[in-house]
């Protein structure tokens, strides 16, 4: 709802999830960070046994939010779906288990929210490559005239999907 005071709205209701979401959720964990124009966070999992299903919303700014199908045995593996979350489209993206989540923060600055439904453990945590063929991402990377995404040091050395799931480190 929103007027001249401002604006209110239900950003969770366990009820309307469950609805919407054929898996009961139940969120451990919250998690928010800041990034900057370019900034490129992900391809982000963690395998059993401690997977997380995750519900990203941008309270600030704008991202390009993309979730990658990473089930070995899906029609849909290796396939991504992308879009734009924002301050003002108040969309939300909600990534099961058995899927990598990214994104490439679009406007000078992006603050992003997400619930978690497992504990974070750096041990069951792995990263896809950003620019992976296999998964074929079309990043929208004009915004960054012509400069590479910010990466940090775990993204940059991160595996082909093709590596994980030789290694059985996929779902």
């Amino acid at each position: 709802y929103s007027d001249s005071r401002g604006l209110f709205y239900e950003s969770w209701n366990k009820k309307r999830y469950d609805n919407c979401i054929p898996e009961k959720i139940e969120f451990v964990q919250d998690n928010q960070s800041e990034s900057n124009l370019g900034v490129l966070r992900g391809l982000h999992y963690q395998i059993e046994p401690c997977p997380q299903g995750k519900l990203v919303r941008c309270i600030k700014g704008s991202i390009f939010d993309v979730a990658v199908d990473i089930r070995k045995n899906s029609s849909t593996f290796s396939k991504w779906v992308g879009l734009e979350l924002n301050e003002n489209n108040k969309k939300q993206l909600w990534i099961p288990k058995g899927f990598a989540h990214g994104f490439l923060t679009l406007a000078k600055s992006a603050e992003v929210l997400y619930k978690a439904s497992g504990f974070w453990d750096k041990s069951c945590e792995r990263t896809i490559q950003w620019d992976d063929p296999t998964v074929n991402i079309e990043w929208p990377l004009e915004i960054l005239e012509d400069k590479y995404p910010l990466l940090s040091e775990k993204d940059s050395n991160a595996d082909s999907l093709k590596e994980l799931a030789k290694r059985n480190e996929v779902f």
